[in-house]
C-alpha cells in the first residue's frame, strides 16, 4: 500500500477534480502491475495496473488507495474492471467519499472477492484531504501558509521583497511553495501583501499543474493597483479580487483588465462563492490579517509554516499578531502531520478543526528530505 500511495503521489496537479490513486497487483509475493492515475480524464490506476498485470492478475492480489468507482465517467467503472481481471483479494486504503462513485468495496465482495479496507487509511486521506473535504464543507479547503523567523516573525522595517528582493526563507522552500501552488485550485493573499511585494502568485519553479490555480485577492476597499503583477496578467490566468466595497466605475476598470470583482458582505460568503465557482483548494500564502480572519473564524484546514534560521528583532510583525488571545492559545496543541527540512529550513504541516480533533497526535508521521 506505500508503494501504492508513492504512485499516486504522481499525479500531483494533474488529477482534480478527481483524486490521486495508485495501484499495484500482487501474485505470490511479487509485484506483477503497477499504476497512477496521472491526469483527469484518463485511464485509473487500478485499470493501468491490472493491464500491465495482465493473465498475472488472476488470483492475485490489487492494492488501491481508494475504493474502485463504481460509476461511467470519464472512463468505465474500475470495480467491473476488477472483476473481469479475476483478482482473488482487493485491499483498499479508504472508501470513496463521491456518492457517485461509492460503493465498489460492496459490489466486489457481492462478486466473491475477498475485501479489506483500512489499510494506511490517514497516509491515504491525508494526500487527498481536499478531495475529501469537498464532500463534507461547502467552503474550499484552505491551507494557510507563513513563513517565519524563529521569534515568529513574518516581517520587519528592513524586509520588504517587493523593493528589495530580500527573502525569508531559503530557495528550496521557494520551490516547495510552488509545488504546492500546484496542487491547489486557487492561491490567495490579502491586499497588503499585493501592496508590499506586488506578487505573480503563479506556478513557476515547478511542473506546471493540468490547471493554473487562480488568484484570490481578499481585497475590501478594492485599493490593488491596475499596474499591479496580477492585474496585468489577469487575462493569462484567472483572477479574483474579493471586496466588501467597490465602486461602480473601479469594478468596470477591473473588469476591462480581466479581473473578476466579486463582493461579499462576509469572509464566510466569499469562500462559499469561490466554492460554488469550481475552488475545492485554496492556498493563503499572505497577510498577518487574512491569517488572523481564518483562524478566528475555524475557517483553515491546515496551517503550514516555513521557519528559517534568523532572529527578526522586536521591530518585526508577529505571524499572529492580529490574533485573539484565545485563538493564539488554541494553536499551542495542534496535530502535527508532517515535518520536513528544506535546506536551513524547517517546514511543518499541522492539522487544525475537525482533522486536528480526529486523530491522536501520537499518530503523526515525519519525514525529512534533508
Amino acid at each position: 500500500m506505500r508503494r501504492a500511495l508513492d504512485l499516486a503521489r504522481r499525479g500531483w496537479g494533474q488529477t482534480a477534480p478527481n483524486p490521486m490513486v495508485g495501484a499495484v497487483v500482487v501474485r505470490d509475493g511479487a509485484v506483477v502491475g503497477e499504476g497512477f492515475h496521472a491526469r483527469y480524464g484518463e485511464a485509473h490506476a487500478e485499470v493501468l495496473a491490472l493491464e500491465q498485470a495482465g493473465e498475472a492478475a488472476q488470483g492475485a492480489t490489487l492494492f488501491v488507495t481508494l475504493e474502485p468507482c463504481t460509476h461511467q465517467g470519464k472512463t468505465p467503472p474500475c470495480a467491473d474492471a476488477v472483476i473481469a481481471a479475476g483478482v482473488r483479494r482487493v485491499v483498499i486504503a479508504g472508501e470513496d467519499p463521491n456518492p457517485e462513485a461509492a460503493g465498489g468495496a460492496a459490489r466486489l465482495r457481492k462478486a466473491g472477492i475477498a475485501v479489506e479496507v483500512g489499510v494506511e487509511a490517514e497516509t491515504a486521506h491525508e494526500l487527498n484531504a481536499a478531495f475529501f473535504h469537498r464532500f463534507a464543507s461547502d467552503r474550499p479547503f484552505i491551507i494557510l501558509k507563513l513563513a517565519t523567523s524563529l521569534d515568529g516573525a513574518i516581517a520587519n522595517a528592513s524586509r520588504t521583497r517587493g523593493s528589495g528582493g530580500n527573502w525569508l526563507t531559503g530557495d528550496e522552500s521557494r520551490r516547495e511553495v510552488h509545488r504546492m501552488r500546484a496542487g491547489v485550485d486557487a492561491v490567495a493573499v490579502g491586499v497588503g501583501t499585493v501592496l508590499a511585494d506586488d506578487p505573480m502568485l503563479t506556478v513557476r519553479d515547478s511542473k506546471a499543474p493540468r490547471v493554473a490555480p487562480r488568484r484570490v485577492i481578499f481585497d475590501s476597499e478594492l485599493r490593488t493597483p491596475h499596474g499591479a503583477g496580477v492585474v496585468r496578467g489577469a487575462r493569462l490566468v484567472p483572477t479574483t479580487i474579493i471586496a466588501r466595497r467597490a465602486s461602480p466605475d473601479r469594478r468596470e476598470a477591473m473588469a476591462a483588465a480581466g479581473v473578476d470583482v466579486r463582493v461579499y458582505e462576509t469572509l464566510e460568503a466569499a469562500l462559499r462563492g469561490l466554492a460554488a465557482d469550481g475552488v475545492r483548494s485554496m492556498l493563503v500564502e499572505g497577510g498577518a490579517r487574512l491569517a488572523a480572519s481564518l483562524l478566528e473564524q475555524a475557517m483553515v484546514d491546515r496551517l503550514v509554516i516555513f521557519q528559517a534560521p534568523v532572529v527578526l528583532g522586536a521591530d518585526a510583525l508577529n505571524a499572529f499578531a492580529h490574533l485573539s488571545s484565545a485563538a493564539a492559545a488554541a494553536l499551542g496543541h495542534l496535530r502535527v502531520i508532517e515535518r520536513m527540512t528544506l535546506g536551513s529550513d524547517l517546514k511543518t504541516t499541522f492539522a487544525l478543526g475537525a482533522a486536528q480533533c480526529s486523530q491522536d497526535s501520537s499518530t503523526t508521521s515525519a519525514r525529512s528530505n534533508g
